[in-house]
């Protein structure tokens, strides 16, 4: 409910200074004090400062915002008296009266954060217009129309902002007026039907209020101040803040000011410009302008606007007024800007600055200019790139469409965009990509057995699942467009079909997938190809020249160690080797070595592998060349291989010369009740040694068949799953027996130094760190598994109850997605700490999904990590975000200072 006037009574504090007026030459505030005027205040201060034709006002402090919403609404003591004192010098500075006759004085208020917060909060134009006003300026005057339409915007704004009626009860009477005298569109209604309006408008104001709208100009202006100061605690406003993490702001500012009008003549208009091209970074001014128009009705997109350039041809004189005033603000604030402008009866003023909203390609070409005309250096031109950004430019996107029809909308879990026909299962995927066809691959859920249909889809949707989940984490590695957790599907793979919301999406239908928003579109949505510029990579170099963590990436072919080393990856962080059984031959012989009933099939099985895995290492070791590459023993628990579909079962069974019921038996026997805390990682090695002995035989032959070509060859072993140190030691003394004997058996008599060690994955692992850094080379910490063990929460079904807890505020964000800091970070900050104490130079990473995510990043180089590493497309982003927190660290030591 709208607070009455003895709501607004102010209560007893401490006088302070809650207001400072901006005028040419009288300005008290400047472009660095955003905390208490507000970006949008401060900015003002600081172009009138820099002679800028700004109309002048004050501005009431956030500190007002903050003591009014701590006094449940109340204005803090002297702060009324304040804004009396500053209309008052308006007055005499625009020899305007407010609420006067003769030359009325007409004032906007506006919110402004400290950090932009576009449309979340409120503003009201036209305040001190009353019928005196109206009535004054209809009089023997070319702007009767003005005068009634400036009302009618009054009433509408106000009722809506101030009282709380719903907007749409003004936009219902004026469609109606409108129709009824012929007018298309808003600027076409004339006088008389204005007149109309303005009595409904009346009417509704004083049905919904009880009472007639206020015509005393100092009532309007105090609750437009009221209400602006409201506004930030709207759910709105509060929802953004939370979902862009600003969580250090007191209030907004309540900016005051003197009102001009781009629709009060032939010669008025108003316009929106940028210093440069936003999307393409060029820098030239660009934006659009309406002639005989308020810049509401710019935004609104009531009529079509103008390009900026019309205004050379229109008013020359104006646009060379503008440019110079788009250069005084570019080299003052050395940032690309959007300003806001108005031309009142010919005249310029520059009602607004800030820094401009850009893409991924203007942010990076932007950046590179600016340090090439020397307004920033390379380490600012870093920290203006947003390290997310960066993804914009390797993935394929979608043109913005206002006609696609949306189906649901899942989790985001893999950027980029695709587009094909749903396929059910991972035959159907197979064959008809193999035809020819992109194909979506839509599961409910996936798992190693889809991995192949995985790789040949264009894109994955599966309906349960988070971002984490197999589908999410396979997909992100391989740059795959990759939507989960789309709830609203029901996955109907017999019939070859899904259904949303009541419609039939069958395989015969063509699909788009958003992978950056999450959303199912039905048709074919148009696509912009993908690139890193030359600016982008001049970015990157520079960040890396900032960054002191190194970046990996997470690769399990050789197709994927080459894009890793295109996109600046420094080595291989971790290779998952159970990826590389799938294939036709090499699951059959998986399958046949677990189910062997005695060693001599079983090594026969291993010895059928024994040339995949080597061939396997020989093409990623050699696309890394000189680069470390850390391969990760088999890790998942063994009955992952085995078939779980009847047919597949009837092929294997057949093969092997059993029945279908003898092999369900020995399937069923490897059946685990929680495979994810069961026999997998370094249990599964120990219990299964003849797996060890093959994958390291196949690293050393794979090493040894480089050097001898004169690869550098330097791989790393990483035994998974370790959380006792004996564990390590039986390991890693088998490793080093195999590690010894194959190059004697192959008569290599070069130096072999093959690190070995181990992933922290387990809280008992990171406790004892000291003890396991004894017989270990180096930690490499898996997060993924690290923190479902620490918090106790499956990653694969953490989808069905955490959005939640972030709307609840149970947790700031998802663990999953950005390291939980004060948990699972605190138990890596313990290992390194400890780990370090036992062995100083002992090497540390993380190759979680984490390894790309800016502020786990952040976290990492606080921390005292050595890498990170992350799927090969977000290996820029890690490159980016690792330079940033390089420059942050930098910023905190000097300060400490």
């Amino acid at each position: 409910m709208p607070r009455t006037d003895s709501d607004l009574k102010h209560v007893d504090t401490h006088e302070a200074k809650w207001v400072y007026g901006f005028h040419l030459a009288d300005c008290e505030g400047d472009g660095s004090m955003r905390d208490l005027l507000g970006g949008k205040g401060a900015n003002l201060a600081q172009m009138s400062r820099l002679g800028l034709p700004v109309p002048p006002g004050f501005t009431v402090t956030t500190q007002a915002c903050m003591s009014y919403h701590k006094q449940n609404g109340r204005f803090p003591s002297g702060l009324l008296e304040q804004v009396w004192r500053a209309v008052r010098k308006l007055e005499q500075q625009t020899q305007k009266q407010f609420g006067g006759s003769q030359q009325p004085l007409l004032l906007s208020v506006r919110s402004g954060a400290a950090r932009s917060m576009p449309g979340m909060m409120d503003t009201v134009l036209n305040l001190g217009m009353n019928d005196r006003v109206c009535a004054a300026l209809s009089v023997g005057s070319d702007h009767r129309r003005f005068a009634l339409d400036a009302y009618r915007r009054l009433i509408n704004m106000f009722g809506d902002v101030v009282m709380g009626i719903e907007h749409d009860a003004f936009e219902e009477h004026f469609d109606r007026i409108k129709t009824a005298h012929g007018a298309l569109t808003d600027a076409e209604l004339g006088e008389e039907g204005l007149i109309e309006l303005l009595d409904a408008y009346k009417r509704i104001f004083a049905s919904r209020t009880g009472k007639p709208f206020p015509q005393n100009p100092r009532v309007q202006l105090r609750h437009a101040i009221g209400a602006v100061l409201n506004s930030w605690n709207t759910p709105r406003a509060i929802a953004y803040r939370e979902i862009h993490g600003i969580t250090d702001l007191v209030g907004t500012a309540a900016n005051v000011q003197t009102m001009v009008f781009g629709n009060l003549d032939p010669d008025s208009a108003s316009g929106v410009g940028f210093t440069r091209n936003p999307a393409t970074g060029e820098n030239k001014l660009f934006g659009e302008y309406l002639r005989q128009a308020q810049g509401e009705d710019v935004v609104a997109g009531i009529r079509t606007p103008e390009p900026i350039g019309n205004l050379k041809k229109w008013k020359s004189r104006l646009y060379q007024e503008l440019v110079r005033a788009t250069r005084v603000l570019e080299s003052h604030f050395r940032d690309m800007q959007d300003m806001e402008f108005t031309i009142e009866q010919g005249r310029l003023f520059v009602l607004q600055t800030r820094s401009g909203k850009r893409t991924a390609a203007a942010a990076v070409r932007i950046a590179c200019d600016m340090v090439r005309h020397r307004l920033i250096d390379r380490r600012e031109a870093v920290n203006r790139v947003d390290a997310t950004q960066i993804m914009q430019l390797l993935l394929p996107s979608f043109d913005p469409s206002p006609g696609k029809e949306v189906l649901t909308c899942g989790l985001a879990a893999s950027p980029g965009a695709a587009t094909g026909k749903p396929a059910f299962t991972v035959d159907e995927a197979l064959t008809r990509s193999n035809a020819g066809e992109s194909i979506i691959l839509v599961r409910s859920q996936t798992s190693a057995d889809d991995v192949q249909g995985m790789h040949q889809a264009s894109g994955v949707l599966t309906s349960t699942g988070g971002i984490t989940s197999h589908a999410a984490v396979v997909a992100r590695g391989w740059g795959k467009p990759c939507v989960v957790g789309a709830e609203q599907i029901h996955v109907e793979p017999a019939r070859r079909r899904f259904t949303v919301n009541g419609r039939s999406v069958t395989w015969q239908d063509t699909i788009s997938l958003d992978g950056a928003s999450g959303e199912v579109m039905l048709g074919s949505v148009p696509m912009s190809a993908p690139g890193l510029s030359h600016h982008a990579s001049t970015i990157l170099n520079w960040a890396d020249d900032c960054r002191t963590l190194g970046v990996r990436a997470n690769a399990d072919t050789p197709d994927d160690a080459r894009r890793a080393r295109e996109f600046g990856a420094e080595g291989i962080g971790l290779c998952r080797t159970e990826h590389m059984f799938f294939g036709e031959e090499r699951i059959r012989a998986m399958q046949r070595m677990i189910l062997a009933e005695d060693e001599k099939p079983r090594v026969a099985a291993l010895d059928e592998l024994l040339p995949f895995q080597r061939e396997d290492f020989i093409g990623i070791l050699s696309a890394m060349r000189g680069c470390p590459v850390t391969i990760r023993l088999l890790d998942p628990p063994l009955h992952e291989f085995l078939p779980t579909e009847a047919d597949d079962q009837r092929e294997l069974a057949l093969e092997l010369g059993i029945s279908v019921a003898k092999l369900r038996r020995s399937i069923a026997q490897h059946h685990e009740a929680n495979p994810m805390l069961g026999n997998r990682g370094c249990r599964l090695l120990i219990t299964a040694p003849g797996v060890l002995e093959m994958q390291v035989r196949a690293i050393v032959e794979a090493t040894i068949a480089c050097r001898r070509k004169r690869i550098a060859a330097r791989p790393q072993i990483m035994v998974p799953l370790v959380c006792h140190e004996n564990e390590l030691r039986l390991l890693r003394d088998q490793i080093e027996r195999v590690v010894e004997q194959v190059p004697r058996a192959l008569r290599f008599s070069g130096q072999l130094e093959i690190p070995i060690g181990t992933m922290i994955e387990t809280p008992r692992a990171a406790l004892t760190a000291d003890r396991i850094a004894r017989c270990a080379d180096f930690f490499s910490f898996g997060t993924n598994d690290l923190t479902q063990m620490t918090l106790g929460i499956s990653r694969d079904d953490v989808g069905s109850f955490m959005p939640l807890y972030l709307e609840k505020h149970v947790v700031d964000t998802d663990p999953f997605s950005s390291i939980d800091v004060q948990g699972v970070g605190q138990l890596i900050k313990t290992a390194v700490d400890l780990g370090r104490r036992r062995k100083p130079d002992i090497g540390i990473g993380i190759c979680g999904e984490h390894g790309g995510e800016p502020n786990s990043i952040r976290f990492c180089q606080e921390a005292g990590v050595d890498y990170v590493s992350c799927s090969p497309f977000r290996v820029p982003v890690a490159r980016l975000a690792a330079g940033h927190a390089a420059i942050a660290k930098d910023k905190e030591r000097t300060s400490a200072k």
